[in-house]
């Protein structure tokens, strides 16, 4: 008797050890564009860099509010054009090296210059820098003036106008701070399969295999005392939403995102969902290069076209919303009363088409993503959708895609895609995060008839003045005077704000969704 007790115990505790050593499996939607901080744009390459980096300023579980990272605290000067961050001492790098101001000062200037020498000239070019920053060093519409290293632990950003949401937006899944020598010893295949990733986060890269899978393992000198609680990550890239909702099921993967809202009913049993706070919008963009979308009579004819309400609803059900505002309802405070939502009405639409010179209609090639994402969780189906309603006024839609990364960088090459369909998830709480990436000059995949980016000055200088105010009062006012325009323009036409789906095995715990779209899976335990 004494003996079996012995060798249940002891089983009991191999067991135990056996199930503390298994991984996190994250069904991914898609593949990284690249684990190099910066130099990304879309979401799904944040949800793995997340893991591997952290960030200056991190964000409350399950809110928006900023909160320490590797910054512990920062303060403004009084004009609030000078932001100073006392930075975490004795953090270390991956690879044993020292996290200090001098590798900030490191990973910024990559971003923001482009003469840097360390840049990795693929990809997307730094372009969220720009996006979120006004511009690279060298721009008169950059924000950041200098960064200086006061001392070992003390980062100071000097810019050339306020920016009151500053401290939020370095703090943005983007800007993961990575080891200045992994880097230097990696040059261009940092962020690559072959080169690998290195940051201070609560996992550190294994391997990556191209169409397959990210392999992350537990990081050993995280700064975090007691995390991360598992001993990897690995992310298997399954791009299809019914693929990925078969193997949760199935329990070959622990926890994915983005899971079709008409699947909720689907999800019970040792699966069970979770829900994303709604910080999204998911729009389909026209791009008036395309001579006939360049007259607003037109794209307000597609606006009006589209059947949103009928679309939402048999797409999203309760998960979703829509209306003419481009930024969540999290953000009403800076919404227009003057601005509803766009009427359908598919009559009135083809009698502007026909005052527009298009009483035929005309053909329209109109890309749709070949990943789920949040705001589209079934883009081909969606756009389908949207196609049968355009046929009815006379426009011949071509459906068309390409894989992740090259949709996202040729969009932004003249003359780009003619009508297309992208969102965004907020990086932090403020609606400059909505506006200036998709609407402030230079507006990088929406071209003019010359082929230059486009660029809408009256807006963009509502848009600077909002951004750089410090009058909350002003802000709003502006904010609404920007949410009037964008709508009349219809360049960007919002179809969707959504509550994004998630879902994970029931022997999971510690998974909180961010309303930003990603977080660190250093809390999670798998039983």
């Amino acid at each position: 008797m004494k003996r079996t007790l012995v060798g249940l115990l002891a089983l009991g505790l191999l067991g135990s050890l056996g199930l503390a050593q298994k991984p996190l499996v994250f069904g991914s939607n898609g593949e990284p564009v690249t684990l190099e901080p910066g130099n990304i744009t879309d979401g799904i390459s944040i949800y793995a860099q997340r893991q591997i980096y952290d960030t200056l300023v991190d964000f409350k579980p399950g809110t928006t509010d900023p909160m320490a990272g590797l910054a512990t605290s920062w303060f403004a000067s009084p004009d609030g054009k000078t932001w100073t961050f006392r930075l975490r001492q004795g953090v270390k790098f991956q690879d044993g090296t020292d996290f200090d101001a001098e590798a900030v000062r490191f990973n910024v200037n990559r971003w923001w210059d482009p003469k840097d020498p360390t840049r990795i000239n693929a990809g997307s070019n730094y372009e969220i820098w720009s996006d979120l920053f006004g511009g690279p060093k060298g721009d008169p519409n950059s924000l950041l003036k200098d960064i200086q290293v006061v001392d070992k632990y003390t980062i100071r950003f000097v810019l050339n106008s306020p920016f009151p949401a500053f401290v939020a937006a370095i703090g943005s899944g983007y800007f993961g701070i990575a080891s200045p020598a992994a880097i230097k010893a990696q040059g261009a295949k940092y962020g690559t399969p072959a080169g690998g990733a290195v940051g201070t986060g609560p996992f550190k890269f294994v391997s990556w295999q191209p169409g397959d899978r990210l392999t992350l393992e537990k990081s050993t000198n995280y700064w975090k005392k007691g995390l991360p609680k598992s001993d990897g990550v690995v992310f298997r890239f399954i791009k299809d939403p019914a693929a990925r909702l078969a193997e949760l099921k199935a329990g070959s993967i622990d926890f994915t995102t983005d899971i079709p809202p008409a699947n909720l009913e689907d999800l019970q049993g040792a699966v069970k969902p979770l829900f994303r706070p709604s910080f999204n919008v998911g729009y389909l963009a026209l791009n008036p290069i395309y001579k006939p979308l360049s007259d607003p009579r037109v794209r307000l004819a597609i606006a009006m076209a589209i059947n949103k309400p009928a679309i939402v609803k048999a797409f999203w059900g309760e998960l979703g919303v829509t209306n003419g505002h481009f930024t969540p309802a999290a953000m009403k405070t800076y919404w227009s009363p003057k601005v509803t939502d766009y009427e359908y009405s598919p009559q009135k639409a083809k009698q502007m088409l026909a005052e527009a010179g298009y009483p035929n209609g005309f053909d329209l090639e109109l890309w749709y993503m070949p990943v789920s994402r949040p705001y589209f969780p079934t883009p081909k189906e969606i756009a389908e959708a949207m196609g049968a309603d355009l046929s009815a006024i006379g426009i011949r839609v071509k459906f068309q895609t390409k894989d992740w990364a090259t949709y996202l960088n040729d969009r932004k090459k003249a003359p780009g895609f003619q009508a297309y369909m992208l969102g965004w998830t907020g990086d932090y709480g403020d609606p400059s995060n909505f506006y200036d990436p998709h609407f402030a000059a230079p507006i990088q995949d929406l071209f003019d008839a010359n082929g230059k980016p486009l660029d809408i000055k009256d807006l963009s200088e509502v848009l600077t003045k909002a951004d750089t105010s410090t009058n909350q009062a002003e802000r709003v006012k502006l904010y609404q005077q920007a949410d009037e325009m964008t709508f009349n323009l219809a360049l960007r036409i919002p179809i969707v704000h959504s509550r994004p789906l998630v879902a994970q095995r029931t022997n999971l715990s510690g998974w909180v969704p961010s309303p930003l779209g990603s977080e660190s899976f250093e809390e999670i335990v798998k039983k």
